[in-house]
């Protein structure tokens, strides 16, 4: 909870919006004057009482920020670090942090619910998000499940049915366990008979996840709970299943921040209790290790999987048919990507990019799985990567991604090439699979930038597909136009870039255009369908996305082209997609915006500190800005592969050169709302805090520098719609009415 008070301010606030320039017939000056709430909760429903109405008009005098004298030493480079107590490490700050994001809270949630067009905005994703949604049908046992939501549930429901096209009845409604929606489901695994569900729920959107089982028969919620889990599958095993956790601290506020470090894999036996659970994999010399493990369909194997980082694993296999099998290795170093896709007798299918850059599936013997025995059953293809296999009866379905698109194939387990299945547009992506060995019924979701998820059924003996059930949405997507675009980015490498706008736009440099990019951890952004994007497009927008280096749209060399030492690749390529689409008139620099979340938000930071002459409005969100101290809380040590650290003298030198939080210098910053949440314990808020401290004392223009701080909610996940909506509105509130869109 936000504690009440202020710091270096008056009971009265009169610090947020101050005119800067003589307002005489050019508009509205927003004065806000409130007192401090009793209820944290209360800034949420307090309207200012005047609107803004240019937003050149305005400018924000922001809470006071105390600095320290905090200095750090690296390699004989002294880096000042002022902001180190938003951090919150010190409880000596505790009361003066609390003070200063009620603060910041305060600054942007009056700026944003001042703005004209956000009650129309928020009116209007109500109405389009106000529709029945149905998940992929998927079969466990001798039942159907699917998640749905009727339009505005906070949380997806998931039903149960004997038949796939019938309503059934409910089987886990995760808006009972909260008034506000914002516990949400997670992890699910049924056992092979269909009898038992074990599954996650999540609070406030923290990766932390609370394991509970239940009888999928009877209904009946057994007495087992599995705690202190996190970044954990739920595999089964005869009558327990495997799930992976770190030890518990005792420190419940402390778990948001602190170091994750000594996960081991574990095996559960149904009715007993965790303090029972038997330790099957562990390793207290490497503190940094992940480990996971999955049993194969048969239940004769278990495969566990050990990482260090976002990328590489190591790949182990144990019999379970066997006592006192010992565990014994297939890949033992982290240089490559490995997945388990099906064992037949003692012969495994493996996806990898081990001498396959774009990855191939191959047959391993698991009597002899080294890698020189493989049998590749389907190769590597320079042209496309192949994403995912999964079984389908007795046969094969590849997915593909081609020039950022995909492509679904049909294969022989023998490795001869099947039929290609025809999609419903040639520029979308294919989302869940539902598919079984064994079983010939299939159902896979489809989506574009213009057309919501629909579901098609995929009849493998005529090897065609058929819409099985339409999205619906009240959206008319043939007023929309989705096209790709190739770009040359500074060293001259050619780069796809995906545009969606109203097919009746001119080309004349005026259009308020959002550009969105990643660009990081092997992630591909594939098209994809948003509703909160409705009410910009409806308005004239043009939303971009840059399928720029670091991600993974084509395999591993794309990936390794924009990470450690060649990182600013990613951004050079961010910077020449905004320059592309000005040169072709789709916008101006007064007219473009640039957003991203995560990784993403990194890539905002870096971006407009190194070029805030080339945009006017800037959404980093849950970003990764601090690149000299990342590693040091909750999972970040993980992100090394992709960034490398400051403990290594090569990496300081070149993290220190993009570090949004260390490159913030007096200068005319692009309007930015800075995103962040209460409960980020991927990326944690301080990232954001220190980011927008140094922003706010920076800016030398009239543009705001606002902190949106989400309160019970994560990194994003099982976010409730409600929380959606409203962050949508505010974000494209601001975006619009900063480029000036009316």
């Amino acid at each position: 909870m936000f504690l009440c008070g202020v710091f270096n301010l008056p009971t009265q606030l009169t610090f947020l919006f101050m005119n800067t320039k003589t307002i005489t017939g050019l508009g509205l000056m927003l004065l806000a004057a409130c007192s401090q709430p009793k209820n944290p909760d209360d800034k949420m429903k307090t309207k200012p009482s005047v609107l803004l109405s240019d937003p050149d008009l305005v400018e924000i005098k922001y809470p006071n920020t105390k600095t320290v004298a905090q200095e750090d030493v690296f390699f004989g480079q002294k880096v000042a670090d002022p902001y180190r107590w938003l951090e919150g490490e010190n409880p000596a700050d505790s009361s003066d942090l609390q003070a200063w994001i009620q603060a910041q809270s305060k600054t942007a949630d009056y700026y944003l619910k001042a703005v004209p067009l956000r009650e129309a905005i928020e009116t209007r994703l109500k109405e389009v998000w106000n529709f029945p949604k149905v998940g992929v049908p998927f079969k466990e046992g001798n039942y159907y499940y699917f998640y749905k939501n009727t339009g505005l549930q906070n949380q997806y429901v998931l039903y149960q049915s004997s038949k796939p096209d019938t309503v059934g009845k409910l089987f886990l409604d995760p808006n009972t366990l909260s008034e506000d929606g914002t516990i949400s489901l997670g992890a699910l695994s049924f056992s092979n008979d269909g009898k038992y569900c074990a599954y996650a729920t999540a609070q406030s959107g923290s990766d932390w996840q609370t394991i509970w089982v239940k009888n999928a028969e009877t209904g009946e919620l057994l007495k087992d709970k599995i705690e202190w889990v996190r970044y954990s599958g739920l595999s089964w095993h005869k009558d327990g299943f495997y799930y992976s956790r770190f030890p518990e601290t005792g420190d419940q506020e402390g778990k948001f921040t602190a170091k994750n470090e000594f996960q081991q894999l574990f095996y559960h036996k149904l009715g007993s209790p965790q303090s029972d659970d038997q330790v099957v994999y562990a390793d207290r010399s490497q503190p940094a290790h992940m480990h996971s493990g999955e049993v194969s369909e048969d239940e004769r194997f278990l495969f566990i999987y050990t990482s260090e980082t976002t990328s590489g694993n190591k790949l182990a296999f144990k019999r379970l048919d066997t006592e006192n099998a010992a565990i014994e290795p297939i890949i033992e170093n982290f240089d490559h990507n490995h997945s388990v896709v099906d064992v037949e007798g003692d012969k495994m299918l493996l996806l990898t990019n081990y001498k396959a850059p774009n990855y191939q599936l191959v047959e391993v013997d698991l009597n002899n799985p080294q890698p020189e025995k493989w049998k590749t059953i389907i190769k590597t293809d320079p042209k496309r990567v192949l994403e995912s296999v999964q079984l389908a009866g007795t046969q094969l379905i590849a997915t593909f991604m081609q020039d950022v698109r995909h492509k679904v194939y049909l294969w022989e387990r023998t490795g001869k090439v099947g039929a290609e299945i025809p999609l419903p547009d040639s520029i979308g992506q294919v989302g869940t699979i539902s598919s079984k060995k064994n079983n010939t019924q299939v159902f896979y979701g489809f989506s574009s930038f213009v057309q919501a998820n629909s579901i098609y059924q995929l009849d493998l003996a005529r090897q065609k597909s058929s819409l099985w059930r339409a999205s619906a949405i009240k959206f008319d997507h043939k007023d929309y136009v989705s096209k790709q675009v190739f770009y040359k980015s500074a060293d001259g490498t050619s780069v796809p870039m995906f545009i969606v706008h109203k097919k009746d736009i001119e080309l004349n440099g005026s259009n308020p255009t959002l550009l969105y990019g990643y660009g990081g951890f092997n992630v591909s952004l594939l098209p994809s369908f948003l509703l909160e994007e409705i009410p910009f497009l409806e308005n004239g927008g043009v939303y971009a996305v840059a399928n720029i280096r670091g991600g993974g749209e084509y395999g591993t060399a794309w990936h390794d082209g924009g990470r450690l030492l060649k990182k600013q690749n990613v951004f050079n390529d961010f910077i020449a997609a905004a320059e592309y689409l000005i040169s072709q008139k789709y916008t101006s620099k007064s007219k473009l915006a640039i957003e991203g979340g995560s990784n993403g938000g990194l890539l905002v930071g870096a971006c407009m500190t190194q070029r805030p002459d080339l945009f006017k409005v800037a959404i980093p969100a849950v970003g990764v800005l601090d690149m000299l101290r990342f590693h040091k809380f909750t999972i970040g040590a993980a992100w090394a592969t992709d960034y490398g650290t400051a403990e290594d003298s090569v990496h300081f030198a070149n993290l220190i050169k993009y570090s949004p939080v260390h490159n913030t210098r007096k200068n005319n910053y692009p309007a930015t709302l800075i995103m962040t949440a209460e409960f980020d314990d991927r990326v944690v808020p301080a990232h954001s805090y220190k980011f927008a401290a140094a922003l706010q004392a920076a800016q030398t223009g009239h543009a705001p520098i606002l902190l949106r701080i989400d309160t019970k909610a994560g990194h994003g996940a099982g976010k409730p719609t409600e929380k959606q909506i409203e962050e949508a509105a505010d974000k494209y509130a601001f975006i619009m009415f900063n480029l000036g869109l009316k």
